[in-house]
């Protein structure tokens, strides 16, 4: 697919050209990008161009990635299958119906972990100022990289796309912006394989012709709510009385939504977020009635995030599980423990006893367990066992010593074996 095929033709003059691009800063038509300090990089349809870089036949093919599962969703889909309405989080199921001819691949373990520490690991070296957003997508503050780099934010964009192709053999999407908003909006809109500048002296002309749903935090409920008042782009958002706004949507979400719209976005770039939380959950192939069995699935995502907490070096003091019901009617309970722990056999117990509360009969989709309030493990007081009963913390951190060495299924619960290894 040709670069930003799709971008509408009033928006055009904000995109870089591939002759401006390469021939850098101070060329012709390169872009007033003064006081564009954010950028934001969004790798193009991430998981399926990682795979296609081993499988060069399928490149002019729709390919799709997703699990083999009844159940499965899609996790990416390239632009070509993207033309049949392939998206990411659709059931299978309904991709194959809208794209049977695709090539549907399995997703490759830890593969795009890797890929994507590379990728921040660029970005590292250009600006400390790196907030990831996923695997596949972040925003930077370049504002004190450009002296030191001799270059301009869009250079930067420049030298992030370069080195991505190079070095990772995929493409990725720029957008620099003196807003973060913004930057985000343009790097959707350069896809693929493109970088938009929007000037600071520009960014209302880039906003305002916009939809009312590309304003951060609009979902379905108030663009509809907005559309009732007859705003259906930024510019009538801009244009209308605040206090109109606000007796529409809340004074807090009006206030957001009219400095959006006059292009103010005052969020800095946060380098490292603490994790407020760390859990695992799994959807079966068949509704499970089988409270044993789930149990047993509770056990198994209990030592997951447990192995996690204390590979982060983190322990937190509420436990909470997510059920999903056959109907998909979703539920979470939780409970505070007396200090904090990364012991899979207390989380487990607790997830346990929250599961027996939710009472008994109900098929379940889907299972999950979620450890919150996080802290530091050094800061944190471990929850102390009666002397004689098992240490069960030593034996889980001599577990994952032995799974570090010699793989994951080196040490299991005993009721998690499957009956032919008992």
């Amino acid at each position: 697919m040709g670069r930003n095929a799709g971008l509408p033709a009033d928006f055009a003059r904000f995109k870089v050209t591939a002759a401006a691009e390469a021939a850098g800063p101070g060329a012709p038509g390169w872009p007033e990008d003064d006081g564009c300090a954010f950028l934001h990089v969004d790798m193009d349809a991430f998981f399926a161009a990682v795979e296609l870089r081993t499988r060069p036949e399928l490149v002019h093919r729709p390919v799709v990635i997703a699990g083999a599962g009844p159940r499965s969703v899609v996790l990416s889909a390239n632009y070509i299958a993207r033309r049949y309405g392939v998206r990411s989080a659709m059931p299978v199921g309904a991709a194959k119906r809208l794209c049977p001819q695709a090539v549907y691949l399995p997703p490759t373990r830890g593969l795009y972990s890797e890929v994507s520490a590379g990728v921040m690991a660029i970005f590292a070296e250009l600006t400390p100022l790196v907030e990831p957003l996923s695997l596949d997508e972040a925003f930077l503050d370049v504002s004190g990289a450009l002296k030191r780099l001799n270059t301009t934010p869009a250079g930067i964009g420049a030298i992030i796309r370069r080195r991505v192709a190079e070095e990772h053999g995929i493409t990725c999407s720029v957008g620099v912006a003196g807003a973060k908003f913004i930057a985000k909006l343009a790097s959707g809109m350069s896809k693929p394989d493109g970088m938009i500048v929007v000037p600071v002296a520009q960014a209302l002309d880039f906003l305002h012709p916009l939809p009312v749903s590309a304003l951060w935090g609009v979902g379905k409920r108030t663009e509809e709510q907005l559309r009732r008042l007859g705003l259906a782009t930024i510019a009538d958002v801009a244009n209308v009385p605040p206090a109109r706004l606000r007796r529409a949507v809340g004074n807090a979400v009006g206030d957001h939504l009219y400095a959006l719209a006059h292009g103010r976005d005052n969020r800095a770039v946060v380098p490292e977020s603490a994790e407020k939380s760390l859990g695992a959950e799994v959807t079966f192939d068949v509704d499970e009635y089988d409270r044993a069995k789930l149990a047993r699935e509770l056990l198994r995502l209990s030592e997951r995030v447990a192995a996690s907490l204390r590979g982060r070096g983190l322990r937190g003091r509420t436990v909470s599980i997510k059920v999903r019901f056959a109907d998909f009617k979703t539920v979470t309970r939780a409970r505070t423990l007396l200090s904090a722990t990364d012991v899979a056999h207390l989380i487990h117990a607790t997830a346990v006893t929250l599961l027996t509360e939710l009472g008994q009969g109900a098929a379940v989709r889907l299972i999950g367990v979620r450890v919150e309030g996080l802290e530091d493990a050094d800061s944190a007081e471990q929850l102390t066992f009666e002397t004689d009963a098992p240490r069960w913390r030593d034996a889980e951190v001599a577990a994952d010593v032995a799974r570090s060495k010699f793989g994951s299924a080196a040490v299991r619960p005993a009721s998690l074996l499957s009956s032919h290894e008992e």
